[in-house]
Formats: C-alpha cells, structure tokens, sequence
C-alpha cells in the first residue's frame, strides 16, 4: 500500500468514526439529567413558557429525530448555538481553544525535555544514579493529582517565593490582549512586537506548564526508560560498543529507536490532556475550552458540551494521524509497501 493511499484510507476511517462519536456522545448527554428550557428562563417562568420554548428548541421531538436535525445542521458546518453565551458554539470554541491548545502543547514540550533524557539515562544504566531518580521522580509525581500539584507550584511559587505572577488567568488586569492572530497571547504578542505583552502572557504560562510538564513527563519517562532497557542488550548496541563508540554515540542509536514509542505516547497524552486539563484551567483562571465544557454539561448546554466533544475528536484524530506518519519517518520498516 503507497503512503497516499493508506492517507485517503485513514481519512476515510475518519468520517465513521466521528459519526460514532457525535452518536454516543449525543444520547450520552442527552441521558444527564437537566433541561435548558427552565435553566434559560428562571425559576419564575410558567409551564407554558416553558413548553413553548422546549418546542421552539425542538426538546418536545423524539431523540432520534433530534439528532437527525443535529446532523444536518453538522453538515452545514453549523455546530449550535450555546444558550448560556449567546453565541455559536463554533465562535466560543474557536475564542478557547487555542488557549487549551498552547497550555497542553507547551507543557507536553517541557514532559518531553524532562522525560526523554532521564528515561535514556536510567535505561542505558539501570542500577545507577539516574535509574534512582527516575524511580524516585516517577512514584511522587505519578501518585499526585494534578490540581493539588498545581496549588502547591501556587503556594509555594507565588505566595512564599513571589516567583511567579497570580494565577489571574492568560494575562494581568493591567495588560491589554495583543492583536489575535493564532489566538496564542504569547505567540501574538511576539509576532506584534509587544514584548511587554510576551513577558506577561509567559509569566501567567509557566506555573500552569509547570505542572502539566511535570506530572505528564512521567508515562514519557516509564517508555523511554523501559524501551531502552529492552534495546541495551540488542545486536546493534553490542555491534556499536564493540567498535569502540563512545557511551554517547551508542546513547544517540538507542534514542532513535526509541523514537517511534516516544511519539506514540506523546500523542496519546495530547489527546488525553485536551479533555482532561479541566482542572489546570479552574486553579490558575485559564478560561480554556475545558472550562467551557464542564459549564456546558452542568448547565444542560447540549450545543456547547457536544462541540466540545466534536472538536476535541476531531484533533485527537489529527494528532494520531501525524504521529503515525512520524513513525514512518523515524522507522522504515513501519512504512506502508
């Protein structure tokens, strides 16, 4: 099978697949108890009102015909309109999402710079000091819950040390929003020149990056580690010290073929983190997508909770996608013929 051809079959897997998902997660959502209706009129409002706009929303139909207007209405490119924002959902996603997207890619970034070199290093040597570390660093973060890491880099870094700003949101009251561009504060703000602005939007990022980085550094770690502890005693490392290279040189081998497990990991971790950084986002005000969601499920936001859930498929299989296409690259032999 050719490279463009396995591309068009995986893009083709794509259109059931979301299919399935909008399906589940539409009579999922739809089994949580709630109605919009009285939450978007008050506790004063009459039966009747309430009846009249239930029909007006077409709450009154059956669920299957309700999701066949939901489906065509998603095939128009029209996601709904979120009650509780007034506006459509594809606007307020496109408003949060970059910032869920910058928190989660900056933070994968700083797992993969910790993660990878100590994995290597307690891999390539599993009873020295590195392999202690790595245990050590993998049983205390792996067993702490992301939000009270968070508080903790809050208290510590902001209220003992003053390392850190507070935890306001994506920037301070006092500094104005750079022009958007990408949606990314600290990236417009650098392609606008406001380096004021930069300064900020890093300063808000680093607590939040912090504990993303650190607790998600550690599934890198456990592959990496593991993988080059398989490959320390196959025939290309014992060829590769047998020629005399030096410890480093045969360190860089086993690192490209770890690689492939690396990339895999991370891109499951992304489309992981894209759902799961709700917390994150409460401790330090981030106003993400995920924020939005847990307010859509609460408030029986059927729009909202459901564009969530399409948008974050729809980047999950986007991720999987480009890191499957990695491993091709860093391994021929996973290539399609």
């Amino acid at each position: 099978m050719t490279l463009p051809r396995y591309l068009l079959l995986r893009l083709a897997y794509a259109v059931p697949q979301l299919f399935g998902i909008v399906l589940v997660g539409f009579f999922l959502l739809k089994l949580i108890p709630g109605d919009p209706a009285p939450m978007m009129l008050g506790p004063l409002a009459t039966t009747e009102a309430v009846a009249k706009l239930r029909a007006e929303m077409g709450l009154d139909q059956p669920l299957p015909l309700q999701f066949l207007r939901y489906l065509e209405r998603l095939a128009q490119g029209d996601l709904g309109r979120s009650w509780q924002s007034t506006n459509p959902v594809l606007t307020d996603l496109a408003e949060r999402l970059p910032a869920t997207l910058e928190l989660v890619t900056l933070g994968l970034a700083l797992a993969v710079a910790v993660g990878v070199p100590l994995g290597l290093a307690a891999g390539r040597r599993p009873f020295g000091w590195a392999a202690g570390v790595a245990d050590t660093y993998s049983l205390g973060a792996g067993a702490m819950p992301d939000f009270w890491v968070a508080l903790v880099f809050v208290y510590v870094f902001y209220t003992l040390l003053g390392w850190a700003p507070a935890p306001l949101g994506r920037l301070d009251f006092a500094v104005l929003p750079p022009t958007r561009v990408t949606g990314s504060y600290a990236l417009d703000a650098l392609l606008a020149g406001e380096l004021d602005v930069f300064r900020a939007a890093l300063g808000q990022l680093l607590l939040p990056v912090a504990t993303l980085g650190a607790l998600s550094a550690v599934p890198i770690l456990k592959i990496t580690r593991s993988t080059a502890e398989r490959l320390g005693g196959s025939d290309f490392v014992r060829f590769a010290e047998g020629k005399g290279l030096g410890r480093r040189r045969v360190s860089l081998h086993v690192l490209r073929n770890t690689l492939p497990a690396i990339v895999t990991v991370v891109g499951m971790l992304y489309g992981t983190l894209l759902g799961g950084v709700v917390l994150i986002e409460v401790v330090f005000s981030w106003g993400g997508v995920g924020q939005y969601a847990v307010a859509a499920v609460l408030n029986a936001d059927i729009n909202a909770s459901l564009g969530f859930v399409i948008a974050t498929a729809v980047i999950s299989l986007g991720v999987h996608l480009a890191v499957d296409l990695a491993c091709f690259a860093l391994d021929p032999r996973m290539r399609p013929a």
